[in-house]
């Protein structure tokens, strides 16, 4: 938004209000002149009504209505009125200007109606029977209570409007040369209001370009003079303050020139009297909003405060760890540190900490990850060692249950098989992560997406599920054709696994702007909520039992990520409990 100057702020605004003033006095003089010249007329029609109205009035006895209207007509002309004669029942029998008997019922006119009720009638309002503004006034004439008719005169407004218009002329003549000659003393008013303010911009604008040794003049007025005083004390009490700023600058470079680790440092009353930058991004605060203020008011972590309080008690470093709560559970590592004078007197405390949370995520995961396998291994070890001992035990020598073991043994071995191969492809999808080596080549998204259904079909048919591909031909994307496969398999095999019989899966793909989705939807048991942020880690099953009734090795969502991560992609879920799930794959077209 374009910022107007003060003098064509303030000057604007003093002309507006002399021309509202302007404008409201034309209008009230304007009004009162129309009612007075209004109130004149109506005080003159009625004279003129109580002195024709007994002339005509007697003609009602016997009743001759040629008469009356022919006594209206020249009553009419001579006193240049228009005279209407009505009966009560709202019919004209005389009029001055017009033949009666082609005139509507009165009976409805604001006047006569007013009449009826106040003795007299008035009103303004368009005639058209004359086709112009008229001010009519309506008497009622009483025989002995009895109402006998009514007189009505009328004369036009157009004498009153060219009245009220001369008026209104010359009070805008006479406006004008005011709003002229205000609009010449706002000006210079305005000027005087904003001149001394530039001069102070100008002032502060050698402040800001760091002349503090420069001084505002004062002017005239007791305001402005404050005002500039104030500035030139301001400047005074700045160039202390830079001093002091850039001396503290020198000390903490000097204390954080080699840190790398977030880095506080607290007075005795735990106020900050530094942080680095690194400390404040993993607190969320901004360095120049800290200064001064309590630790326990920035940081609300009770295990640092409880820290911070040790440190400052003692006279020996310490070294710690504490749990950090933001959105995620974090780690740190901390050592701190007395900070003394140069006389050994403490100062406060030095705090260095170090997250050491992708450490405690990296050893956790090996942890898991040792244990799942662990696990996942001893299984299939555990049948094939059974069935080797029941065997060994003397099983061997009845056939039927020599096979029935055997079998087991080569199911188990092949379960162990498809484990070790599919960790084999994480460590390789993994290692493809940090250093990226697959082959990339631009190709038809449909022929991979077929192979991959045509592959799954025998395991589909014995379901008895349909496998629905929708993708348009013209799709294209950069890919590994092999690993794409792959992860379609991993999704279509997971969705005929946990899809009950004589469903439909539907493997479709789209072309957005800036990336194809891939996606695949079934109709089975679907998951909870909870479990969708976890159902891409290794070995992790929403039911371990079905899962492993069902033969999966617990990897193939996980490799299905890296998979996708490894195209620089990223893969999501949507699922409902009892509904079935939706794996899309988002690969970007370049």
């Amino acid at each position: 938004m374009r910022k107007k100057r003060l003098l064509w702020q303030i000057f604007p605004s003093y002309l507006l209000i002399t021309l509202i003033a302007l404008l409201t006095v034309t209008w009230y003089a304007s009004s009162i002149t129309r009612e007075f010249y209004i109130q004149q007329r109506i005080t003159d029609l009625q004279a003129r009504g109580r002195l024709i109205e007994d002339q005509i009035f007697l003609k009602f006895s016997p009743p001759d209505f040629r008469s009356i209207d022919a006594l209206c007509k020249t009553l009419g002309e001579k006193s240049k009125t228009r005279i209407t004669v009505v009966l009560p029942d709202g019919k004209v029998i005389g009029d001055s200007e017009k033949d009666p008997v082609k005139m509507d019922n009165h009976l409805d006119r604001p006047e006569i109606i007013e009449a009826l009720k106040n003795k007299t009638g008035f009103s303004v309002r368009y005639s058209h029977t004359v086709k112009q503004d008229m001010m009519y006034l309506a008497l009622p004439k009483y025989k002995k209570d009895k109402l006998t008719g009514f007189l009505r005169m009328s004369v036009p407004l157009t004498f009153i409007e060219r009245v009220v218009n001369s008026i209104r002329k010359r009070i805008g003549l006479t406006g004008a040369i005011i709003a002229f000659l205000s609009a010449i003393i706002s000006l210079l008013v305005s000027w005087r209001i904003s001149r001394p303010l530039e001069e102070m911009k100008r002032g502060v604008e050698k402040f800001s370009e760091g002349d503090l040794a420069y001084r505002l003049p004062a002017p005239s007025t007791e305001e402005m003079s404050r005002l500039a005083e104030a500035l030139n004390q301001m400047a005074s009490q700045l160039d202390e303050k830079i001093n002091t700023i850039i001396q503290q600058r020198n000390e903490q470079q000097a204390v954080f020139q080699s840190m790398v680790e977030g880095v506080v440092a607290v007075d005795q009353e735990e106020r900050f009297i530094s942080i680095n930058q690194a400390a404040a991004d993993l607190f969320h605060v901004e360095t120049s909003q800290v200064q001064g203020r309590g630790m326990r008011e920035i940081i609300r972590n009770t295990e640092l405060q409880r820290f911070m309080l040790k440190v400052l008690r003692s006279e020996k470093n310490i070294e710690s760890e504490i749990r950090l709560w933001d959105k995620d559970e974090r780690f740190l590592q901390v050592q701190g540190a007395v900070l003394k004078d140069a006389q050994g007197k403490g100062l406060g405390a030095l705090i260095v900490m170090n997250d050491i949370t992708r450490l405690h995520r990296l050893e956790n995961l090996r942890r898991d990850f040792s244990a799942s396998v662990s696990h996942e291994i001893r299984t299939p070890l555990t049948a094939i060692k059974g069935s080797v001992e029941t065997l060994l035990d003397g099983a061997v020598e009845e056939r039927e249950a020599a096979m029935r073991f055997l079998n087991i043994i080569s199911k188990q071995a092949d379960r162990l098989s498809a484990i070790v191969e599919d960790l084999l492809s994480l460590a390789k999808l993994e290692q493809e992560d940090d250093e990226p080596k697959i082959q990339m080549e631009e190709t038809q998204l449909r022929e991979v997406l077929e192979s991959a259904v045509q592959e799954c079909l025998p395991m589909s048919s014995e379901k008895e599920l349909k496998i629905d591909l929708l993708c348009e031909e013209n799709i294209e994307a950069r890919i590994n054709p092999q690993l794409l496969e792959q992860a379609v398999v991993n999704l279509v095999d997971n969705a005929i696994m946990y899809s009950n019989p004589e469903k439909e899966i539907h493997v479709l793909a789209k072309k957005t702007d800036g990336e194809v989705t891939v996606s695949v939807q079934d109709h089975g048991c679907g998951m909870a909520r909870e479990h969708l942020p976890r159902i891409f880690e290794r070995f992790y099953r929403v039911d371990r039992a079905r899962s492993r009734k069902l033969g999966g090795t617990g990897l193939g969502l996980a490799i299905v990520k890296h998979i996708t991560q490894a195209h620089k992609g990223r893969v999501t879920v949507e699922s409902t409990l009892g509904e079935g799930s939706t794996f899309h794959i988002h690969l970007p077209l370049r």
